[in-house]
């Protein structure tokens, strides 16, 4: 039985946060957000793993990541470059950024070719979310007509930053515990007890307690590149008045899917409180974090001294 791939989406260099917060540690040792992620991968049955990175953070990237990852698994990276578009599109010359996750997502089209995960870099999601992933890739088939993928669901209220706002796509699940909608919302805020997400800075709309949100943590069989080739085009033409701003998301692209009845998504619900470092504020906070769960007996303090 072949082994899932784990995809990580690392080519952002962190705005909000200020720097590459890919590689600023938060474990005793050194250790990274992506270190806790790729071990809890490994030791839940993941076999390789993929970095989709930017040209311009690969050599700290690498020298960084290499003395653990290439050491433990198959590893393999993969530029996410603006130039990777469709031929028949032109990159107007004043654009800068990356086309967004989808995009980093398709990136990775000609080096992966069994089912995979998804996950972002500066995010920790918790042990049994790899395990939940894995087993469902382990047994995942596409029908001749629709693709079976699957994400990881957290509560809202459990992946919220103090410090500032917050993207999440907002999930509507169905009684069988499959995706039938997400909304991407780029900028959803804490107000004491309450969230709220607003589309012009002026309007807000809560979100209920107990909303299942996608913390862009999924499960694809290769079906989706294909896929993504065909809705990538579309994009650009449809945000042809905004090209320099347009961004190709995973949640868009999933939610298209899903809509044109080319997916079926199930959710596979986590129990455990995401952290994250959206911002440099939340460094302190993801720090505790992980000398609790050191201290609980989830990781070793030297992560990588009982590796796979």
């Amino acid at each position: 039985m072949l082994k899932p791939t784990l995809v990580v989406l690392a080519a952002g260099i962190g705005s909000r946060y200020g720097g590459l917060k890919q590689i600023d540690p938060i474990g005793p040792n050194g250790e990274l957000i992506i270190d806790y992620s790729i071990y809890d991968a490994l030791e839940s049955g993941f076999g390789q793993v993929v970095f989709v990175i930017s040209e311009a953070i690969e050599e700290p990237f690498r020298e960084r990541v290499g003395r653990t990852c290439e050491s433990q698994c198959e590893t393999t990276y993969v530029f996410q470059s603006l130039d990777d578009v469709p031929k028949d599109f032109k990159v107007p010359p004043n654009r800068q950024k990356p086309w967004g996750t989808a995009h980093a997502t398709w990136s990775c089209r000609n080096v992966v070719h069994t089912p995979f995960a998804v996950i972002n870099a500066d995010d920790f999601y918790g042990r049994s979310a790899y395990q939940a992933l894995c087993d469902h890739l382990r047994s995942v088939w596409d029908s001749a007509a629709v693709n079976a993928y699957c994400m990881v669901s957290y509560l809202l209220e459990n992946t919220l930053s103090e410090h500032g706002h917050v993207s999440r796509g907002v999930c509507t699940v169905n009684q069988d515990g499959y995706l039938v909608e997400i909304h991407e919302r780029t900028h959803i805020e804490r107000f004491g007890q309450v969230a709220k997400y607003t589309e012009d800075k002026e309007t807000w709309v809560e979100i209920p307690r107990g909303t299942p949100v996608s913390m862009n943590i999924w499960g694809f069989t290769p079906s989706l590149f294909s896929e993504l080739e065909i809705l990538f085009p579309h994009l650009l033409q449809e945000h042809s008045h905004d090209i320099l701003k347009a961004e190709f998301l995973l949640p868009v692209a999933v939610g298209d899917l899903i809509r044109n009845e080319r997916a079926m998504v199930k959710t596979l619900p986590a129990h455990e409180t995401w952290f994250g470092v959206t911002y440099q504020e939340d460094k302190p906070k993801a720090r505790q974090a992980m000398r609790d769960l050191i201290h609980r007996g989830v990781y070793p303090d030297n992560l990588w001294a009982k590796a796979p």
